[in-house]
């Protein structure tokens, strides 16, 4: 056959340019990055929720929210070391705030005040020490002049979230301490004789 052919190159017997197969390897790259768009939006990253915590272990304290109250968190590692207020890290230990109650929880930004009811504090273990921990709360002070209930709650974050324990303690006087709970740290960082054995740390870190 002696006429031009489409295909047959980029230009025709009398020399004039074809650009067909250009148009056509051009639309088709577009659609395919269309395609490939439509797909990243309809299944976004499932890890963008996740904290990413160097942790082994997350103790954290609560009691009711807006109370006036003060409840400290003592914790006691394997070496005798105890985080306390006035001591927030000790070793692998680190108390991240002393919450007071509802002590500094307002700001005032352009004569707006802006409140955080949550009392909480957060005990973070961030390696593997082999031994036993002690977890105890203090009723430091007691405006109130009524009982608090103060939840703990341990997690183990490696290798995945686990409660290790959760429960709720009432502390009803000022002064008043709590063993809430105890347990064993191995050496690959399971958890084991979990128990609720009572010891003062407050008399451990006035000697």
């Amino acid at each position: 056959m002696d006429g031009p052919s489409l295909f047959s190159g980029s230009e025709s017997d009398d020399g004039t340019f074809v650009p067909f197969t250009d148009i056509l390897f051009n639309a088709l790259l577009g659609f395919s990055m269309m395609v490939f768009i439509a797909f990243a939006l309809i299944n976004p990253d499932a890890k963008s929720g996740l904290v990413d915590t160097k942790a082994e272990l997350i103790i954290t304290t609560s009691w009711p929210d807006n109370s006036d109250d003060d409840i400290d968190t003592y914790v006691q590692d394997p070496t005798g070391n105890v985080v306390w207020y006035h001591s927030m890290q000790k070793g692998f230990v680190t108390l991240d705030r002393d919450d007071r109650g509802s002590y500094l929880d307002e700001v005032t930004v352009n004569g707006e005040t802006h409140r955080i009811a949550l009392n909480q504090e957060t005990v973070t273990v961030r390696g593997i020490l082999p031994g036993d921990y002690v977890v105890n709360v203090y009723h430091y002070t007691n405006p109130t002049n009524a009982a608090v209930p103060v939840t703990v709650k341990v997690e183990k974050v490696n290798p995945k979230l686990s409660v290790i324990y959760y429960d709720t303690v009432l502390l009803t006087r000022k002064g008043e301490e709590k063993t809430v709970v105890r347990f064993t740290m191995d050496k690959d960082g399971a958890v084991s004789n979990i128990n609720t054995v009572p010891v003062s740390l407050i008399q451990a870190v006035r000697k």
